[in-house]
C-alpha cells in the first residue's frame, strides 16, 4: 500500500515491494507470483485492518462522542489516511486497466458491505426504511471518496470539506437517533 501511495499503480512493482518489505525477491515470488496476487492479498489485509482500527477507535471515543457524528468524524479520518489514498490510486488506475478493474469493483463492494455491517452494528435504530440504508451509505461512501480526492489536493485549505462534513452530520443526526447506551 505504501508503494501505491508513494509511486502510483504504474510505479509499483513486486521488486520494489520486496525491497521495502525487506524480503528476497524469491520469497516474494513464492508467496505472491504476480503483482495482481500481491495487491489482492494486501487489499484483504488492509480491509480487515481498517475495519478493526475503525471499530476500536469508535469504542475508545468518550461516551458522549459515540454517536453518528463521532462515527462520521472517524470515517473521515479513515478516508484522509494513506491506506485510502492507496485505494484511490487503484480505483483511478482501474479505469484503464482491464485486469485491475474487476479487483477494484469487488473491493468497492466489499468496502461498502463492511461500512454497512459496522453501521448496522453501531446504529441498529434509524429513521430510514431498512431498504434505504444501503443506498444512503453508498451515497456517503461516494461523497467521502470525492472529498478525499479534494483533500489530497488542498488539505481543506479553504474549509470546504469541513463544511460538507458538518452538513452531513446535521442530516445524519436527524436520521440516526442518539444511542441511549453507547
Amino acid at each position: 500500500m505504501e508503494c501505491l501511495v508513494d509511486l502510483g499503480w504504474s510505479g509499483t512493482s513486486t521488486t520494489e515491494v520486496a525491497r521495502r518489505a525487506g524480503v528476497s525477491r524469491g520469497a516474494q515470488q513464492h508467496h505472491y507470483p504476480t503483482k495482481m496476487v500481491l495487491v489482492a492479498a494486501a487489499l484483504e489485509h488492509l480491509l480487515e485492518a481498517q475495519r478493526l482500527a475503525y471499530e476500536t477507535a469508535f469504542a475508545n471515543l468518550p461516551p458522549e462522542r459515540r454517536n453518528v457524528s463521532g462515527a462520521l468524524d472517524l470515517l473521515w479520518d479513515v478516508f484522509r489516511g494513506r491506506p485510502a489514498r492507496a485505494l484511490t490510486e487503484l480505483a483511478v488506475a482501474a479505469r484503464t486497466d482491464d485486469e485491475l478493474r474487476p479487483l477494484c469493483r469487488d473491493l468497492n463492494e466489499r468496502i461498502l458491505q463492511v461500512i454497512l455491517d459496522v453501521f448496522e452494528r453501531l446504529f441498529p435504530e434509524t429513521r430510514l426504511h431498512a431498504d434505504a440504508v444501503p443506498t444512503m451509505l453508498r451515497s456517503v461512501f461516494a461523497m467521502f471518496v470525492g472529498l478525499s480526492i479534494q483533500n489530497a489536493l488542498d488539505d481543506d485549505a479553504d474549509g470546504h470539506q469541513a463544511a460538507v462534513l458538518r452538513q452531513l452530520k446535521d442530516v445524519a443526526r436527524m436520521i440516526v437517533p442518539q444511542p441511549e447506551t453507547p
